[in-house]
């Protein structure tokens, strides 16, 4: 050996190689570091080097073949860095640790992570590279585990035009230099194993490019956990230790997902459902909300929970909706085993969970997936392909392989990890269109000049059709607002494969409906009844969502015209009318107490509002209506066929009246009939094709609502009047603003 600043004339390691490893930028570090043959031949003697920056001493610690206990061998540095070479001695074993004196006198035994062999297959490697490693999660990202009895973490991340990637973090001081990993090959990844990682520790990736030499910090786009914003790093997270006890529910699962089952979605962000005020209005962690939010939900007779996107993101104003973190539940409100204790407590109590997910664009935050590795890794490289313009974001290149992977990898991971019921589908429509809101001009046409992203519809129909072979008992929801035909049709009969989608056109038909004075319904009357021109085209969930009570449009209750008694009415007769109306519910949260504000994400909802009781008496109504409908198979096991469903009158637009029947599958029925003007109609005539009594089940109008109790004494007898082509019919009093439901006598 040479000096300090020399090199190992002995195994032919060369002072660029050396320097290479101690300035950090030798790209293949494991040909260099570790154990390696001194020599030709079974017996060569095999000689090990380490770099251990600020060390001031090393040497090998190892068990000898015949000797009792460890055998020490000396190490020389060849570097002042802190780079040391040393010899192992005769049949000694490989699994040998290092003995380290720091700087500052302080001694250490530790593993060396450039003895561990690499722990991906080629198998893993080739399903990676062709886009079928479904599960790719179980592979990248950094995974607690042990190699050869250690336990540490094995780090892997895919970055394809890299020329040096190394793993930092506060398990080594943050020193680009310390832990290069090692590449595999043409597929992309690297990978290394470090002992002795603690559970919790922060980290990220250094990426050097080998185009430009660009370097960047980069959070794990598998990282299971991520610290709290503003903090960037990724966090190691040990996902196997929960203990699941929602076996009843993951068996019956199938029943509460069924197309013929009463869905009611509560539409939730979890940062603003109740703040701790009394503390600095903080959130409630997963675990508090565990404890309020579910068994709130449940008595109100919501049956699901629809989160707001959980992955985690910088910006709390995008409300969830540009995700950095795809793998790791927001920290915000706890840690990956708080929120499946969340995710257990909603199971536990017979509430499925559905999740927002985004796979039509990113954030470009300089720590996430935008321009990964000096490239357009993950989105299109070309701004007419790979800009999302309303957000600014960053749109998946959903053509490539490995992208494709990491995005049905990351729905499936959600189901497996988490038990989350369902994935309603973010910005369908801008996935579908490559001229989403876009000029001419600004968008490039597909391969046969048309408009169609064909890359995204493969994706969206291959990530449903893996999803429903893996969970057939898996709800995928599509926000989609356009006429795109089949959304909800399985994929073998030509269609994207979702279970549902959303009706945005009976959504905005209703609110300008329901926005307009009632003197001025009957000339739109149509926006009540166009709906049923297309209800079983679909399977339709009705939603009240998020985006209607934002952006200067008002709250629910501020968006209904009257006084203030009448603003209540209207929104009891429109939540009874969505009720009756086929089609799964949504409800946004804060819409069940008549909140008068806007939605803020940065608030808690305005619950001293309850204190009053016109919005105690909505409250009630919306909790009656729930379990009224869960009840009532007729208002559910037919939502999407026309046996379901038969008008009684739709034509009486002068009126504001419209009466319809809902069916069940045993065929009984109900009678639902709106009044949607303030004109309370006794001696209404409704023509009813069985004779019996028609109880009155539910009326909006009671007084426990805040209404003025009109109604039907409990109910009417038919009439052997003919009327409306039927031969019985109802006198009734139709209460004003009011929907009431009427149960006919079935025996």
């Amino acid at each position: 050996m040479k000096g300090r600043t020399g090199t190992s004339q002995g195994t032919g390691l060369d002072r660029g190689a050396v320097a290479a490893i101690c300035e950090g930028r030798h790209s293949d570090p494991f040909s260099i570091l570790g154990p390696h043959p001194a020599g030709s031949g079974a017996g060569a003697a095999q000689v090990v080097r380490v770099f251990l920056p600020e060390a001031r001493e090393a040497s090998l610690v190892v068990k000898v073949a015949g000797e009792k206990g460890p055998t020490t061998a000396p190490m020389e540095m060849i570097h002042a860095t802190g780079f040391f070479e040393g010899t192992l001695p005769p049949k000694a074993a490989l699994q040998y640790r290092v003995r380290v004196t720091w700087r500052d006198g302080v001694t250490q035994e530790m593993e060396d992570p450039y003895r561990f062999p690499p722990l991906l297959t080629d198998f893993d490697l080739h399903l990676l590279s062709e886009g079928n490693h479904h599960r790719a999660f179980e592979k990248l990202g950094a995974r607690p585990m042990a190699s050869q009895g250690v336990d540490g973490v094995q780090f892997a991340i895919w970055a394809p035009n890299a020329q040096y990637v190394s793993v930092i973090g506060d398990f080594n001081f943050w020193d680009r230099r310390r832990l290069p990993m090692r590449s595999r090959g043409s597929s992309g990844i690297w990978e290394i194993f470090v002992p002795g990682v603690p559970e919790g520790s922060f980290y990220k990736y250094e990426v050097v490019s080998r185009h430009g030499g660009y370097r960047s910090e980069r959070a794990d786009p598998y990282g299971r956990g991520a610290a709290v914003r503003p903090d960037t790093a990724s966090v190691v997270r040990d996902l196997r230790g929960y203990r699941w006890r929602d076996a009843e529910w993951m068996d019956s699962r199938k029943e509460h997902n069924a197309l013929d089952a009463p869905m009611a979605f509560y539409e939730v962000h979890l940062g603003s459902w109740r703040r701790v005020i009394e503390e600095g209005n903080r959130w409630q962690t997963y675990r508090e909300m565990a404890d309020t939010l579910v068994p709130y939900v449940k008595a109100m007779g919501f049956t699901h929970i629809e989160l707001l996107p959980v992955s985690e993101h910088p910006f709390d104003g995008s409300w969830g909706y540009q995700t950095t973190g795809y793998f790791a539940p927001t920290s915000r409100f706890g840690t990956p085993a708080d929120f499946m204790h969340f995710v257990d407590t909603c199971h536990r109590a017979g509430l499925g969970v559905v999740l927002d997910w985004v796979p039509a664009h990113f954030p470009d935050d300089g720590h996430a997936l935008a321009f990964f590795d000096g490239t357009h890794l993950f989105e299109h490289e070309d701004p007419r392909l790979g800009v999302h313009r309303d957000w600014n974001t960053r749109i998946f290149n959903f053509g490539r392989n490995e992208v494709r992977n990491f995005l049905i990898a990351n729905a499936l991971f959600w189901i497996e990890t988490y038990h989350i019921d369902g994935l309603r589908v973010d910005a369908v429509a801008s996935m579908l269109y490559l001229d989403y809101s876009r000029k001419e001009g600004e968008w490039i046409p597909n391969r046969f000049g048309g408009r169609e992203n064909l890359e995204a519809v493969d994706f969206i129909k291959r990530f449903n059709e893996v999803v429903h072979q893996e969970h057939p008992d898996v709800l995928t929801i599509a926000e989609e607002s356009t006429a795109w035909p089949m959304v909800s049709r399985p994929t073998f009969m030509g269609g994207l494969g979702f279970d549902l989608k959303w009706n945005m056109g009976w959504m905005h038909d209703m609110l300008d409906y329901m926005e307009k004075d009632p003197i001025y319904r009957r000339f739109h009357h149509s926006n009540i009844t166009f709906s049923l021109l297309y209800a079983f085209t679909e399977n339709f969930v009705l939603p009240l969502s998020h985006d209607e009570v934002v952006h200067l449009k008002g709250s629910m209750i501020s968006k209904m015209p009257g006084d203030l008694w009448q603003k209540f009415a209207n929104l009891r007769a429109f939540y009874g009318f969505m009720v009756g109306h086929p089609g799964k519910k949504l409800l946004f949260m804060g819409a069940e107490i008549g909140q008068w504000a806007e939605w803020s994400h940065d608030a808690s909802l305005d619950w001293h509002l309850l204190e009053f009781e016109m919005h105690r008496g909505l409250k009630r109504w919306v909790r009656d209506l729930l379990h009224l409908y869960a009840a009532t198979p007729a208002l559910y096991e037919i939502d999407f066929g026309w046996e379901g469903f038969e008008w009684i009158d739709f034509h009486d637009a002068d009126a504001n009246v419209v009466a319809f029947l809902r069916r069940g599958k045993e065929g009984e029925s109900i009678l639902v009939v709106c009044n949607l003007s303030p004109v309370p109609r006794p001696g209404y005539r409704l023509g009813v094709s069985s004779p019996g009594f028609y109880e009155e089940i539910l009326n909006s109008d009671g007084a426990a609502y805040g209404g003025s109790n009109a109604g039907n004494l409990g109910g009417v007898a038919a009439e052997g009047v003919s009327h409306q082509g039927r031969p019985y019919s109802l006198s009734l009093t139709l209460p004003p603003l009011a929907t009431i439901f009427l149960k006919p006598d079935q025996g």
